[in-house]
């Protein structure tokens, strides 16, 4: 799906207003999560990688939960298959 921000998928199955935007940037798949519930996620967080996702959510089950796994929101096969469309559909082979 696209909006003007983007590039998205719903990361959780069944609250269509929670998104996950997607891009890509020097061969690196990025994501950028949107709630509108907490506007301060998306004024507060950039862009991340795998790479930063990853250590974020050691920080946070450190921190805040053992139990909780954030990088469940952020799926890499259906980041690259979404840009993969994009491409395709905008005719963008780079």
């Amino acid at each position: 799906m696209r909006t003007p921000s983007g590039v998205f998928y719903y990361p959780v199955p069944g609250n269509k207003r929670i998104r996950m935007y997607v891009r890509e940037r020097d061969g690196v798949v990025e994501f950028r999560l949107y709630n509108p519930d907490y506007p301060e996620i998306w004024e507060r967080h950039g862009w991340l990688d795998m790479d930063l996702v990853q250590r974020g959510a050691q920080l946070f089950r450190k921190e805040r939960s053992k139990d909780l796994d954030p990088t469940r929101l952020y799926d890499l096969k259906v980041a690259k298959a979404l840009l993969e469309e994009e491409r395709r559909r905008t005719g963008d082979r780079s």
